[in-house]
């Protein structure tokens, strides 16, 4: 679904697009511990997103997926949305000129408890059946809300390490 309205000629195409992240949040294990959750995102197009996760639990995870973009405020703030194939919304903005992400992220209960099964690349038809499943855990009613802040580390335009996508590849 793109964006609404159409972002021809609007700050998407200076502020995001192609734009391309490495951020860590500063986390902490089960027992207290710090550790660092490390995440890279890049904004492919209007209506995609491409991100690899490389620390914390979900580390080893490799996705794309249909996004929302809303304009905050134009060089300043964005908000970027999506759902996942696992049954976590997604909810990330992005402050630009303080290098700073924060993201709420609904997941359930069981989906959390299992983050191993959420890790590979949804490129691999396995990977991808295995996350589905993950879905099918608990109910609307069974999810955990995680809002956590990030600082971004490397912000610069291109994918970096980050494979291409093809647009018809299936998303949600």
């Amino acid at each position: 679904m793109p964006v609404l309205p159409n972002l021809t000629a609007t700050p998407f195409t200076t502020d995001l697009h192609n734009r391309h992240l490495i951020y860590d949040y500063s986390a902490q294990d089960p027992h207290g511990n710090p550790e660092k959750w490390r995440y890279e995102m890049w904004f492919y197009n209007e209506d995609r997103i491409v991100y690899a996760i490389h620390g914390g639990p979900m580390a080893g995870r490799k996705n794309f997926q249909t996004a929302t973009y809303q304009c905050i405020r134009p060089g300043e703030l964005w908000q970027c949305n999506w759902l996942e194939e696992t049954g976590t919304i997604c909810s990330l903005v992005y402050d630009i000129p303080r290098k700073r992400i924060t993201t709420l992220l609904g997941f359930s209960k069981g989906h959390w408890e299992r983050s191993e099964a959420a890790h590979g690349d949804k490129r691999n038809p396995e990977d991808l059946a295995r996350w589905r499943e993950l879905a099918r855990i608990g109910c609307q009613t069974d999810r955990v809300l995680l809002s956590e802040q990030a600082d971004v580390l490397e912000d610069f335009w291109g994918p970096g390490e980050l494979e291409p996508i093809e647009l018809g590849w299936e998303t949600l």
